[in-house]
């Protein structure tokens, strides 16, 4: 661009316009450094040449181990979680989470995020280039009255044409570092956006593998009522027959009946919620209702957990868990503002020019004695400002307080989230063991029971007893056997394991049910490095 590519020479018009910009220059630093004082220009330095603060991670309070760590099914090895879900072995389970990943419209908007957040930073960038670049074409008739001076003395042509064509150009120094900053929060604000997506990822994994199972546990819990209600409805023929032979009263008919009824009444209500979590499914993998019901139409067993879980240790979430990373990175990019906001407080410095043909007549407009223009520089500097400008420094700087505390809180809601989840797993594991002992007592209760009502030896209100208890204790079980699958979904959930699936060196299991497009692959970008923890963010560079 022939503005910025312009090297005055001495003595030069150009040339004393230079001398005038460096004087200025100097002259501006010289009063900066006497109301700063020395040591914020030295800071600034320092800096690279840029005010406010540089950037360091807040400190995290973590535990140093999870407190079920001397379990035996609780292993702290590091392992693959990027693809956590082949845990269970269960291949509809594997195409439901592909197909989610590849058509879930959630995690798109996450990704079309990662794109604005791009083309912000961006723009950016471009402003360390001229920050305005204008290009006008006017063409303009005029005519003068003739009582205008000096027509009414000196008669002449008062009519004339204006051709003119003009480039304009300012480009502003990035002497305070304002637009470095700008750059430095908009690749933390892409790198946050990048997390976001991960986060959304994992939620969207443990979501899909927690109503998948929900479907099985719904499926078995149909079953055993079916059998239920077969047995009950023996229950009741053998007490009809008792009461024709005239061996009971009516009573034992009845109450047999209303049993038989309130297990039916339990059916419709385990088939809508059958049927609300098959929708469920069909939302997350980005489908119309029903359109899974041909893949899920067979019953399947509940997905089997393994007895154990290797979690790795609490410090592993802080680099692990999207949420958390992202909630660092939107404190990254909030250190970064105070910078910003911070350089109003100095002189800027610009430089501008504009070319510009300019003739009476069209066909002039090319030649050379129709070439003007003008170049100089120029300084702004806010004072008198009562405050304004150091008040949204501070504005600023409490925001990153809060986005430093936020980090702080998200740290410790992860270790919360991942030691409910670790303590759920391990206790509704025992309970499956103590309801599975108590279904097989119940079972041997009801067998008996209704054999001694045939043999008239015990009363029907025993065999009654024996079917609540049975269908209670069954029911219970198979919700137990449920929880403890998702139990373990949320285990992994809260490690942060899934979002890994997107990267190259991670392996794809499984095929999508119906895949449409190809799920979203952002890459992110380098991460601002973090330095030593920042105890007060209110800048130390010249004021």
């Amino acid at each position: 661009m022939p503005l910025l590519a312009f090297y005055p020479q001495p003595g030069s018009p150009a040339g004393r316009a230079g001398l005038f910009a460096r004087a200025l220059i100097a002259t501006c630093l010289l009063a900066v450094s006497a109301f700063s004082g020395c040591s914020g220009i030295g800071n600034w330095w320092r800096n690279g040449f840029r005010v406010g603060p540089d950037y360091g991670r807040p400190p995290a309070p973590i535990a140093d181990a999870w407190i079920d760590a001397d379990d035996a099914a609780v292993k702290t090895d590091r392992a693959d979680y990027s693809h956590w879900w082949s845990v269970f072995d269960d291949p509809t389970l594997d195409q439901l989470v592909q197909a989610a990943c590849a058509q879930n419209l959630s995690l798109k908007i996450a990704g079309l995020r990662i794109m604005e957040a791009r083309a912000q930073r961006g723009i950016a960038v471009g402003n360390l280039f001229p920050q305005a670049q204008e290009v006008d074409a006017t063409y303009t008739r005029a005519k003068y009255s003739n009582n205008m001076y000096p027509f009414g003395m000196f008669p002449g042509n008062r009519a004339f044409d204006d051709w003119a064509f003009e480039f304009n150009a300012a480009w502003e120094a990035d002497i305070w570092g304002k637009i470095r900053r700008g750059i430095e929060s908009a690749d933390a604000n892409l790198d946050a956006q990048v997390e976001n997506y991960d986060d959304v990822l994992v939620i969207l994994q443990g979501d899909v593998a927690a109503s998948y199972i929900q479907m099985r546990t719904v499926e078995e819990q149909i079953s055993l009522t079916r059998e239920n209600i077969r047995l009950q409805r023996s229950s009741l023929g053998i007490a009809q027959r008792r009461f024709d032979a005239g061996l009971v009263g009516e009573l034992d008919v009845h109450q047999a009946g209303a049993q038989l009824a309130v297990t039916e009444s339990a059916l419709p209500q385990l088939e809508e919620a059958h049927r609300r979590v098959q929708n469920a499914l069909c939302l997350l993998v980005g489908m119309p209702p029903g359109s899974l019901q041909a893949d899920l139409s067979e019953p399947r067993p509940i997905p089997a957990a393994p007895a154990e879980v290797v979690i790795g240790i609490p410090a592993d979430l802080l680099r692990r868990r999207p949420d958390v990373r992202r909630a660092e990175r939107q404190a990254a990019a909030q250190s970064a503002r105070i910078g910003i906001a911070e350089a109003e407080l100095y002189p800027q410095f610009a430089l501008t020019g504009t070319i510009e043909l300019e003739s009476q007549q069209l066909g002039d407009l090319v030649s050379t004695d129709s070439v003007g223009g003008r170049v100089g520089p120029g300084m702004k500097w806010n004072v008198l400002n009562f405050g304004r400008i150091r008040n949204n420094v501070a504005a600023e700087d409490a925001k990153f307080q809060q986005a430093a505390v936020a980090y702080q809180n998200t740290v410790l809601a992860a270790n919360k989230e991942t030691e409910d989840a670790i303590v759920s797993f391990l206790r509704e594991q025992q309970r499956v063991k103590a309801l599975k002992r108590a279904v097989d007592e119940v079972d041997k209760a009801l067998k008996i029971s209704t054999r001694l009502y045939e043999e008239g030896l015990v009363d029907f209100q025993r065999v009654l007893d024996s079917q609540r208890n049975a269908v209670s204790q069954q029911d219970s079980l198979a919700q137990s056997r449920g929880k403890v699958a998702t139990n373990l979904v949320a285990v992994y959930k809260s490690i942060g394991g899934g979002w890994m699936m997107r990267l190259p060196s991670a392996a794809p299991e499984g095929e999508a049910l119906a895949p449409s497009s190809e799920p979203l692959t952002p890459t992110p970008a380098e991460p601002v490095p973090a330095t030593e923890p920042v105890e007060s963010h209110v800048s130390s560079a010249p004021r």
